[in-house]
């Protein structure tokens, strides 16, 4: 989350537009950015479970980030439309790759709910509007920030379901998350982790129309996202709501 942060500073400088894919590991529960937290969560049951915690930058619900993929798409507010026009582009991108490697998934329609508004429910307990959705289930959650002229999107792939466990982690569970759409359901089996992000990648460039090179990151990013760990560690910040 620091280095994802770290690159909305970069862009905003003039670097080019970033599309981040990142894995997680020991698996980790983030927190929306606005999300109620401080007091709802059993520390001791995630602790005992090998389990981090972190609160993300942008908005949106509970996450378990363990057998998963992590995207943070980094661009100058504009490039893509307006943040919603951004949104939905990004999605249909994603969609794009996807569709590629077989899976039969879509983008919500707009009937489907408009708003995810802050609350213990899990991320993927109902689609939003916009979002990849396969038989009407959500299987890449996402949420943005911004940040000046620079909007951060971040999403979450399920290649398999840890979100059954996010309920029981609540210092009062509330009954068990409904069933969510994943890729290894979709396809039989997860891809392997390079034949996925290539997939990601090929969508996202004929969905858009841009090439990706693959790059680094600079000295300067990195020692910015070094800067901001410190505040993605603390408890003032995690359990700030």
């Amino acid at each position: 989350m620091a280095l994802d942060e770290a690159l909305v500073s970069s862009v905003r400088e003039g670097e080019t537009p970033v599309l981040r894919l990142y894995r997680w590991s020991p698996a980790c529960l983030s927190l929306g950015r606005n999300q109620p937290g401080r007091g709802r969560y059993d520390l001791a049951r995630i602790t005992a479970a090998g389990i981090d915690v972190v609160r993300r930058p942008t908005g949106g619900r509970a996450v378990l980030h363990h057998r998963e993929l992590t995207y943070a798409a980094v661009f100058p507010l504009g490039l893509l439309g307006t943040v919603r026009e951004s949104y939905l582009r990004i999605n249909r991108a994603l969609a794009a790759g996807l569709q590629s490697l077989g899976a039969l998934v879509s983008v919500a329609a707009e009937q489907a709910g408009n708003v995810s508004a802050p609350s213990l429910s899990p991320c993927f307990a109902d689609p939003l509007a916009g979002e990849v959705v396969a038989d009407g289930r959500k299987l890449v959650g996402s949420a943005v920030w911004r940040s000046g002229n620079v909007l951060l999107q971040h999403g979450s792939l399920l290649l398999e379901d840890d979100q059954q466990r996010i309920p029981d982690l609540l210092a009062e569970p509330d009954g068990s998350a409904p069933p969510v759409a994943t890729l290894a359901g979709l396809l039989g089996s997860v891809p392997e982790w390079a034949e996925l992000a290539g997939a990601i990648a090929r969508g996202w460039e004929e969905a858009l129309g841009v090439a990706l090179r693959t790059d680094r990151v600079v000295p300067k990013e990195a020692a910015d996202a070094h800067r901001l760990e410190a505040r993605f560690r603390s408890d003032a910040w995690t359990w700030r709501r």
